[in-house]
C-alpha cells in the first residue's frame, strides 16, 4: 500500500476524507462471514476481514478435562487462539506466544459476558480460533468469528460480541484501522467490543494515549461500525439456515 505524502509526511486521511487504501474514517475494511462450515465442530464460523482470514471452531459444554479445571457455579469459556505459521510474512514460531496467550485470555473473558454460563456448571465450552492470514485486527476478528460460531453451536447467550478496532493516525479518528495507520507515528490502537443489544462493552484496550476529546469523538464511530458487524453476523446465521431449509425440501 503506497502511502500518500506532502513534504515527506504520511498523509492518513486527504482533505477529501479519504484514507490511504480509500475507506472514509468511518468505514470498514470489507467483511464476509459463513457459519457451520466445520462439519466435526458444534458450531462454526469462517470470516475474512480485510487480509484476516479465520476460522472458529466451538466445542461443548461437555465435561471439564482437567476436571479439577471444573466450576460447580458455571460453565469455564476455554479460547485458544492460535496463529498458523504461515499466517504473517515472517515465519511465525508454532509455539504460543505471549500475544496469542493474552488473546486468547481477553477474548474467553469478553465472550463469557455473552453466554448463560450458569446454566452448565461443571462443564467447559471449549473455543479454537485459527487465524491463516493475519492482518491488523486480527483479534476483533477472531472474537467476531467465535461469536458466530458459538450462536452456531445453539448455546444460550444474551447476545453476540462484536466488535471493530477505533483509534487515531495522522491526528484523525478513524475506524477499523489496518496495518499502515496502526503503524503512524501517532497510532493510537483501540480494540472494542460490546454486547450490541445493551451496549456493555466486554472488550476495551488501548496501544497508545488518547485525550478524553478524542475518545468522545471516536466512540460513537466505532459504535455505529459495530452495529454493522453485528448485522453482518445476524445474516451469516440466517443464511445458513435459509440455506438449510432449501436443501431439505
Amino acid at each position: 500500500m503506497m502511502a500518500k505524502k506532502t513534504e515527506d509526511k504520511i498523509v492518513y486521511v486527504d482533505s477529501k476524507g479519504k484514507r490511504l487504501d480509500g475507506r472514509k474514517v468511518e468505514e470498514l475494511r470489507p467483511i464476509k462471514i459463513r457459519a457451520g462450515v466445520i462439519p466435526s465442530a458444534d458450531g462454526s464460523a469462517y470470516l475474512e476481514w480485510g487480509q484476516n482470514k479465520v476460522f472458529a471452531a466451538v466445542h461443548g459444554p461437555r465435561p471439564c478435562l482437567p476436571k479439577h479445571t471444573a466450576s460447580p457455579y458455571k460453565a469455564v469459556i476455554k479460547f485458544d487462539y492460535k496463529m498458523a505459521t504461515f499466517s504473517v510474512p515472517d515465519r511465525k514460531n508454532p509455539r504460543p506466544s505471549r500475544r496469542e496467550i493474552e488473546i486468547s485470555k481477553v477474548c474467553g473473558e469478553a465472550l463469557e459476558k455473552a453466554i448463560f454460563v450458569e446454566r452448565f456448571p461443571n462443564t467447559e465450552i471449549v473455543v479454537i480460533v485459527a487465524v491463516i492470514d493475519s492482518d491488523a485486527g486480527s483479534r476483533i476478528a477472531s472474537l467476531t468469528a467465535a461469536s458466530v460460531a458459538m450462536a452456531d453451536a445453539g448455546i444460550p447467550m444474551r447476545d453476540m460480541v462484536a466488535g471493530t478496532g477505533i483509534g487515531r493516525a495522522g491526528g484523525k479518528m478513524i475506524v477499523d484501522l489496518n496495518k499502515a495507520e496502526e503503524d503512524a507515528p501517532d497510532a493510537v490502537d483501540i480494540p472494542l467490543a460490546i454486547l450490541p443489544n445493551s451496549k456493555e462493552i466486554v472488550l476495551l484496550q488501548m496501544d497508545g494515549i488518547m485525550t478524553k476529546k478524542e475518545w468522545e469523538d471516536v466512540y460513537p464511530l466505532g459504535e455505529k461500525a459495530i452495529m454493522q458487524v453485528y448485522e453482518l453476523q445476524k445474516n451469516a446465521l440466517k443464511a445458513k439456515y435459509a440455506k438449510n431449509g432449501v436443501e431439505e425440501k
